[in-house]
């Protein structure tokens, strides 16, 4: 039978402990720092609507800790932040640590990290401090935590207030219970990866780059140095200080008034998105959609060091090519499928890097050839096809500037593909003019795919033919909402005094648009109609949005830096679009109002609604000025499930944009050269 008599590194493995008694329940003694339920591989498949896929974000070391125990690929574990929690178990239970927790005890006893070890009836788990190096710490225990599945997975995303345990971290009294289902046998032990506070984290370079967006000297810096990991990085995403970098453009036109803005575009867990100057790595509970420039994507064997990145640590980005990265990739599997067999224990450790022997300057200056690259021909724009990462593709389609007929095009290549997906397509994202295809690499490799969308492509129809049933959505909306202005006030204090957008985001879209009183903005945003022209930005069934209209295409710009602090549901314009933001969190618009809610998981039924965004492509949204007090009525009874959105059947085709754009074609030509007359101002005063 099992021992139950615990000492210092005990073992536990063989056969002895295939099964452990039941009804085991693990009390929160202390909750530690965001400790919150996760499991491995995390949510898939609604990347589309922003759902982030959550999970471990180092699931290296989580994927060592569940199999050391025996537990399979779903079961869910703990992740805590530089303090872990304190636990009590009643009930024998075998577990095993993991990540930057080095002084974990039992009882007072040490616990050896990567161990199976147990630990006896009545006894107290102290994860301790997470001192350093890294930054998480992880607990598997054997069976798993029995916490309810939401939208796929057990995993915890705080931001959205769902999965894990009540969508929140853990508390003081909180009772998780241990499931019973685990059929494999622990093992003795497992080496673990090599932490530190001075990584070389391996990237592939693109989807965007040098020389289209960032000079090959702005290339260089971004490869050639060390970066610092800022206190401000958190699941979300990783921030680095460093260099500014150096902008091949002077702004990025209709998508906002900074080099770094491009129209939105899906981004990668991995991927590096240049948010303004400030360069964040996209971390498991980041935004699947938004507008700002990636130069490069960290590898998918890479990935599990952000999780252990503490600010102040050194970061250097390694480029690489896609053989490497699969090379490393494959190495990674091996050894995690060797842990219970006869394989020697190899520590992995980052601080060194396989590279390609000749990846020197070239690799560091310019973006790869596209995988695919089409030329315009019929109704077809022109399009190429790129790898973003090791397990993504982006196609980009038509010019820089925003056409509904490209963004038609796409959404119908985006059908195409889902009508016909191929076997390891796994998300598939749409952008304003791109499309982001996430795939399985151990079933389908992102080459093979590229071959694959460019031979789709030719088969798309004519856009211009297309009409599409849609919505009408009426959208409540209350302008200079106390919380709108409250963000506005948080950044002004606690970021960028100076920003010329403060200490009025409104004032700032009215003088950007050379409009003669500020109500303007209000009045322009309530006659326009506007069109979703993508999802999840930013989060969770957010709509971004585009008047049909051209006279109604407010521009403006993104905050740089962005902001840290956006209220639930407040209305914000940047470039030509408007978007809903669909949780609490960080942010870029420029803020005018505030909305109902666009996504609705009903707590206590958390999979009765299978389809909890509320909002859907190619919606048509009219927005209703309300007062702040309407307005908490109206959100309180979406939420609740007593009403929903007033919706009602409608249609879209480009026939419809083809008719405004002639008959007001001299008012829309002249609107457009006083808004860029406008921005050009606005842009000098920026600069001086």
């Amino acid at each position: 039978m099992t021992t139950s008599l615990f000492e210092p590194g005990q073992e536990v493995f063989g056969e002895e402990t295939a099964a452990l008694p039941g009804s085991v329940t693990i009390e929160v003694v202390r909750p530690g720092i965001q400790t919150t339920v996760q499991d491995l591989a995390g949510r898939s498949g609604r990347w589309d609507v922003g759902v982030p896929p959550s999970g471990a974000f180092d699931d290296f070391s989580f994927a060592i800790a569940g199999l050391v125990v025996g537990n399979n690929s779903g079961d869910a574990g703990l992740e805590c932040v530089m303090v872990g929690p304190v636990l009590r178990f009643s009930g024998e239970s075998v577990i095993c640590v993991a990540g930057a927790a080095v002084a974990a005890t039992v009882d007072g006893l040490p616990v050896v990290p990567g161990v199976a070890t147990v630990v006896p009836d009545g006894a107290v788990l102290d994860m301790g401090k997470l001192a350093g190096p890294g930054m998480r710490g992880y607990l598997a225990v054997r069976g798993g935590l029995g916490v309810p599945v939401v939208l796929g997975s057990r995993s915890t995303f705080i931001l959205g207030k769902f999965g894990g345990f009540s969508g929140r971290p853990l508390r003081r009294g909180d009772i998780l219970q241990r499931n019973d289902s685990a059929t494999v046998l622990p093992v003795h032990r497992a080496a673990l990866p090599v932490l530190t506070s001075s990584w070389k984290i391996r990237v592939m370079l693109g989807p965007h780059g040098a020389p289209v967006h960032l000079t090959p000297e702005g290339a260089d810096a971004l490869f050639g140095g060390e970066w610092t990991v800022d206190h401000r990085s958190d699941r979300t995403g990783v921030r680095l200080l460093g260099p500014i970098p150096l902008w091949a453009r002077p702004d990025g036109g209709e998508a906002g008034l900074h080099p770094s803005n491009v129209h939105d575009s899906a981004y990668p867990v991995g991927g590096i998105m240049l948010s303004g100057d400030t360069p964040v790595i996209v971390g498991p509970d980041g935004p699947s959609l938004g507008g700002f420039v990636v130069p490069c994507v960290v590898i998918g064997a890479d990935r599990w060091m952000l999780g252990q990145l503490r600010p102040g640590d050194q970061v250097e980005l390694v480029p690489v090519s896609l053989d490497v990265a699969d090379a490393a990739i494959a190495a990674r599997r091996a050894f995690l499928a060797g842990i219970g067999r006869a394989v020697p224990a190899v520590h992995i450790d980052p601080g060194r890097v396989d590279v390609d022997p000749g990846s020197g300057p070239n690799l560091k200056t310019a973006l790869p050839a596209p995988l695919a690259a089409l030329p315009a021909a019929g109704h077809r724009p022109d399009l190429t096809v790129r790898l973003a990462g090791d397990r993504h593709v982006l196609v980009e389609a038509g010019n820089v500037e925003f056409d509904l007929t490209v963004r038609m095009w796409i959404h119908l290549l985006a059908g195409a593909l889902r009508a016909d997906r191929p076997r390891g397509v796994v998300e598939i994202v749409e952008g304003v003019r791109s499309l982001l295809v996430a795939v399985d690499d151990t079933v389908l490799r992102p080459t093979v795919l590229a071959g694959l969308l460019a031979e789709m492509a030719g088969r798309v129809v004519d856009p211009t033919e297309v009409v599409l049933d849609v919505r009408e959505v009426a959208l409540p909306i209350a302008f200079d909402h106390p919380l709108a202005h409250e963000a506005m006030e948080r950044y002004q204090r606690s970021v960028n005094p100076d920003a010329p957008w403060c200490p009025d985001n409104v004032e700032f879209i009215r003088r950007m648009n050379d409009l003669p009183v500020r109500d303007t903005v209000f009045d322009i945003v309530t006659a326009a109609t506007y069109l979703v022209v993508g999802l999840g930005d930013v989060y969770l069934g957010a709509p971004v949005a585009v008047p049909i209209d051209p006279r109604h295409r407010l521009v403006t710009t993104k905050y740089n830096p962005a902001r840290t602090w956006t209220p639930q549901n407040a209305v914000g314009i940047g470039g030509i679009y408007l978007c809903v933001y669909g949780m609490e969190g960080p942010g870029g618009y420029q803020l005018v109002g505030r909305t109902v809610p666009v996504w609705r998981l009903l707590p206590d039924e958390p999979e009765r609604d299978p389809q909890p965004w509320l909002l859907r492509q190619f919606d048509r949204l009219h927005f209703t000025p309300v007062s702040a007090e309407e307005l908490e009525d109206t959100r309180a009874d979406i939420l609740s499930g007593r009403t929903d959105l007033h919706t009602r059947a409608a249609q879209f085709s480009l026939a419809e944009v083809a008719r405004i754009e002639s008959e007001h074609a001299t008012e829309i030509a002249a609107l457009r050269g006083t808004r860029q007359a406008a921005f050009q101002a606005e842009r000098n005063r920026w600069n001086a």
